[in-house]
């Protein structure tokens, strides 16, 4: 069965397989300033149709599905919502980014790529980003592969340091990068890690890689996500932030607890892979994504 891409030409575009929707990706983001405007993945689904993001949920409305956001960079927020700052906690301030695309260089059936300017909410520009996004499917294994991968620059003229919540002062808050957050139902999930399975214990473990195992709710199905960080990211392997019993994310963290000092006309490259599987699996199974998205 081919990969097919459906292009609305305005706001965002689909790839189906065997007729069924696996991924939406919203690159015109529709949502207020205050919510830091940028592209996101919603729904993702497994080959059998099981939805596996959750899109602006009410406790947090700036999480979108997967998306690629960070909370604190220099005094701006590409994260959305409130900003934490050092002796003054949570604070909402006039410092929502937005990240605009621009041109596609390339869109088929397996993939596409393009380029993005990253604004501040007074309209400096920041940052130009070239993001390239494949698919693979693995019907054998009853999953699929989302590659992300992208190249920063910083253009804004000055150093930008890059950091989190933690950085800041916030203990076990170093979210910022790529963020999956998971259906409601998938509360109370069992995540992986190489030699472990676990729950909110695993936060700020050091892992090449990093799964979550959820039920869905009016099937009862089990679905299982697994999270890729890349052998030529420049802190392999990350930090991990990741949380089960409040609600279902994962991120892998690059600035989980140390500031990356961005120099200007310098260029950040990270990629990873995310498997979505159909199923309940044990660790030998997950473990087993994990070589598939590692493979690329």
């Amino acid at each position: 069965m081919k990969l097919n891409l459906i292009h609305d030409e305005s706001e965002a575009l689909e790839i189906h397989y065997g007729g069924q929707q696996l991924l939406r990706y919203v690159y015109v983001a529709p949502e207020a300033q205050l919510e830091s405007p940028r592209p996101y993945f919603h729904p993702l689904r497994t080959l059998s149709g099981e939805i596996v993001t959750l899109y602006r949920p009410h406790d947090h409305v700036w999480h979108k599905g997967l998306a690629w956001s960070l909370p604190n960079v220099a005094d701006a927020n590409f994260w959305g919502g409130v900003t934490y700052l050092r002796n003054g906690g949570y604070q909402q301030l006039s410092n929502n980014g937005t990240q605009a695309h621009r041109e596609f260089s390339h869109l088929d059936g397996d993939g596409f790529a393009h380029r993005l300017q990253w604004l501040t909410e007074q309209g400096e520009h920041w940052f130009d980003e070239q993001r390239q996004i494949a698919v693979t499917v693995h019907p054998a294994e009853e999953a699929w592969t989302l590659g992300f991968e992208t190249s920063l620059t910083n253009v804004s003229g000055r150093e930008i340091v890059i950091g989190s919540p933690t950085t800041e002062g916030r203990e076990n808050a170093g979210y910022g990068g790529l963020f999956w957050r998971g259906p409601r139902s998938f509360s109370s999930g069992l995540v992986f890690a190489p030699g472990v399975a676990g729950s909110d214990e695993l936060m700020g473990i050091h892992a090449p890689w990093l799964g979550f195992s959820g039920k869905h709710d009016e099937t009862g199905h089990t679905s299982t996500l697994v999270f890729v960080d890349d052998t030529e990211n420049f802190n392999y392997p990350t930090k991990w932030f990741v949380r089960a019993r409040m609600f279902a994310c994962i991120c892998p963290a690059p600035f989980f607890d140390t500031e990356y000092r961005f120099a200007d006309g310098a260029t950040l490259k990270l990629r990873y892979r995310v498997v979505i599987g159909d199923g309940e699996r044990d660790y030998a199974s997950v473990a087993k994504l994990a070589k598939l998205g590692a493979a690329g």
